[in-house]
């Protein structure tokens, strides 16, 4: 399979989108970033396209006319921000066959994993000084922090209803799932420097 290939089947167009700093609403759309959009018209999903201006695209073309880089070079960035082509085996997820106590662990670990790269990205990615451009890995990790610090303090809080509850809201609507997936993801140097 091309790198081409791997990329467009591995990532969404909204995936890069959010990544990449854009704010997609639950009907896929966002204002797009290739004009002065002033209420969100481009559609972002698989693919891309912008009612207003017209641009449309994968992920790729996305990535590039973005970031104003060549095709290959998008396929690069992606595969570097996405970990893709890192051989890999994903953590695994819970089965709902699995006894709540230990689907609860599976959640505090894969949280706590996550929550330890959150960090080590916050400070190796902040910005030196005001107005230089943010690194995605540091915008996700202060967006994502508080939400994986609130996860954490119900399942290791005193109320054993409200950690069943968070686990079961966890692995019912696949946050879980998705979360060890994109673990999985982390190329292998990034992993080690974490």
């Amino acid at each position: 399979m091309s790198t081409y290939a791997r990329i467009k089947q591995t990532v969404t167009t909204r995936q890069a989108a959010e990544r990449y700093g854009l704010s997609v609403n639950r009907s896929g759309m966002a204002r797009c970033p290739f004009h002065a959009d002033h209420n969100p018209s481009m559609k972002v999903d698989d693919r891309f396209y912008c009612f207003g201006c017209g641009v449309s695209g994968d992920v790729i073309d996305f990535t590039a006319r973005l970031f104003g880089l060549s095709p290959y070079a998008a396929a690069k960035k992606l595969e570097t921000d996405f970990g893709i082509g890192a051989e890999h085996e994903p953590l695994p997820f819970p089965n709902h066959a699995e006894p709540p106590r230990d689907r609860e662990r599976l959640c505090i670990c894969v949280l706590r994993e996550y929550l330890r790269h959150l960090r080590i990205w916050q400070l190796r990615y902040r910005p030196e000084k005001p107005g230089d451009p943010i690194h995605p890995r540091f915008a996700e990790a202060m967006q994502a922090i508080p939400t994986v610090n609130h996860h954490l303090d119900c399942l290791l809080g005193n109320d054993r209803l409200l950690a069943k509850e968070t686990t079961e809201v966890l692995c019912r609507e696949g946050h879980l799932r998705r979360l060890s997936e994109y673990l999985g993801t982390l190329s292998e140097k990034e992993r080690d420097c974490a």
